[in-house]
């Protein structure tokens, strides 16, 4: 839920978001119709992020973000764009990718390379590149030319590489061994279990009840945190310090780069037709889920999120940042293909200083602070009615049942959460996510009781009581042992590869851009 607080949300739930292990390499078609970005040796503009002098391609990222945000949706998870952006469904998908080339460049200088024949397998394997399903040379050029616009060597030397930095992840992995007392270990957490009923108490529960400061005030508190108000800046430097950016739609008709004067004409006479209909009342995003031919695209009606004039062929920004809101632009030509463009909104170019918004954020902080107050006071005094007899569900009846990964978007006042059993070995409360305090807590207790404090988590605060409590059985312990010694030899290579990241990127750079996460998101 976007904080009515600040400008912004800063702070972000990854725990919500289930990505894969944030070292799978994924391959597969798809492309936002607009080309990668150029390889260089600084953070450029349209690169969300450069390890060690390589750039994450801007449109390999759009493809593997509108790939992952297809998959959860495909689960059965309703996540819309903007709850993606605020549990950090964009982060994470470019944390994996960076971790993929932090370990193809370790790859590469361990000598760890991946053979032709491991390369054929992954092609052959891949349905899109097949005809009446097997491997079709023909086929193979046809994909790589429209959706990846590369040629076979460049796409084969991608693979590669991937295949290289999965090597070199199994290679770190390999010699995991795990001890009968950690299998032991594990059984005693595996088998310490509870469920718990918590109520949360947000900041921004209470913001509507906090009034503005007066002059006084808000002058006391910019002297008391000069510090605060500065490093609030800092970090949302890319709210006050923008470039000219308009959020769009595109429809695009594609061209081959070997494309003749005559396929020219037919693309152009095919979005002349194309615009005719939206001129005729079709909408905008129907008409290119229908007709647009860019598949990084069209699932989200041409949805472009917010870009930047020199994101973009320098014809396509003059027609379409020269449009009002609402506007179609005329059939454009680029490399890729003719495009008509939607612009939906427009925000001009700002640079304002602290000293132009210290006000603002000032009156931000104060408010988002009293509001943390009245978060705390009113779980304390929950709390007390707790601790005196009452339940947390009836103190908080909730008001309807609703999805887990909804719940924090839609909710504005504390509702009783009852959770699922976890265990011991649990990082995260279910529905609530990392809360180490509460956790411990809940595993000191002996069984069914109140905390005996307001825990905080995050932004707010959290009230719990333990429903159900159970430990570990030993007569299981046998039966259980070899399943639990996988799944500790699994969370051991996992740790060691996480460690083994968490050294290339100490001892390597990469740098990340969070603007063009916003321009692909929507943020």
């Amino acid at each position: 839920m976007k904080d009515a607080l600040e400008p912004r949300k800063v702070v972000i739930y990854l725990f919500i978001i289930a990505i894969a292990v944030v070292f799978t390499l994924q391959f597969g078609p798809g492309s936002s119709g607009f080309g990668a970005a150029p390889s260089g040796a600084a953070a450029a503009p349209s690169a969300p992020a450069v390890v060690n002098g390589k750039e994450i391609p801007l449109m390999e990222f759009r493809r593997e973000y509108v790939n992952q945000l297809q998959y959860l949706r495909s689960q059965g998870q309703p996540v819309s764009e903007a709850i993606a952006r605020q549990f950090g469904l964009p982060q994470s998908v470019l944390e994996r990718m960076v971790n993929t080339e932090l370990l193809a460049q370790a790859a590469e200088r361990h000598g760890v390379k991946a053979s032709d024949e491991e390369v054929l397998k992954i092609l052959q394997r891949d349905p899109s590149f097949q005809k009446d399903g097997q491997f079709d040379y023909g086929t193979y050029q046809q994909v790589l030319r429209d959706y990846y616009r590369q040629t076979p060597a460049d796409y084969e030397e991608d693979i590669r590489r991937r295949l290289a930095a999965q090597k070199m992840l199994g290679i770190v992995q390999g010699g995991t061994v795990v001890s009968e007392d950690e299998v032991r270990t594990r059984f005693e957490k595996e088998g310490n279990q509870a469920r718990i009923v918590f109520a949360r108490f947000l900041p921004s529960m209470y913001a509507a009840k906090v009034p503005a400061p007066s002059a006084a005030d808000l002058t006391a508190y910019k002297q008391a945190h000069e510090k605060e108000l500065k490093e609030y800046y800092e970090a949302n430097r890319f709210v006050y310090q923008q470039p000219e950016r308009i959020r769009a739609r595109q429809i695009l008709v594609k061209l081959a780069p070997d494309a003749t004067p005559e396929a020219k004409a037919k693309a152009m006479e095919r979005a002349q037709a194309l615009l005719k209909e939206i001129e005729g009342g079709k909408d905008f995003g129907e008409v290119a889920k229908a007709s647009s031919e860019d598949p990084g695209t069209k699932p989200s009606g041409g949805d472009l999120g917010w870009v930047e004039r020199n994101n973009w062929d320098p014809a396509l920004a003059n027609a379409a940042f020269a449009l009002e809101p609402g506007k179609v632009t005329q059939p454009i030509e680029t490399k890729f293909g003719v495009h008509l463009v939607k612009v939906e909104e427009k925000k001009p170019a700002q640079d304002k200083k602290l000293e132009e918004v210290q006000d603002e954020i000032a009156t931000n902080l104060y408010k988002k602070d009293k509001a943390k107050e009245l978060a705390r006071a009113e779980a304390d005094k929950a709390l007390a009615q707790v601790k005196a007899g009452k339940t947390i569900t009836e103190l908080f009846p909730p008001e309807k049942e609703q999805p887990a990964l909804l719940r924090f978007e839609t909710e504005t006042r504390p509702e009783a959460v009852q959770t699922d059993t976890f265990n011991a070995a649990s990082l995260n409360v279910p529905h609530l996510g990392p809360a180490p305090e509460l956790l411990g807590a809940v595993f000191a207790s002996k069984g069914p009781q109140a905390l005996d404090q307001a825990f905080p988590v995050g932004e707010g605060f959290i009230i719990a009581q333990v429903t159900e409590r159970q430990l570990a059985d030993d007569a299981n312990f046998a039966q259980k042992k070899e399943e639990l010694r996988k799944q500790a030899e699994q969370a051991k290579q996992y740790e060691v590869a996480d460690s083994f990241l968490k050294s290339l990127r100490k001892s390597g750079t990469v740098v990340t851009n969070s603007t063009v996460l916003d321009q692909v998101t929507g943020g």
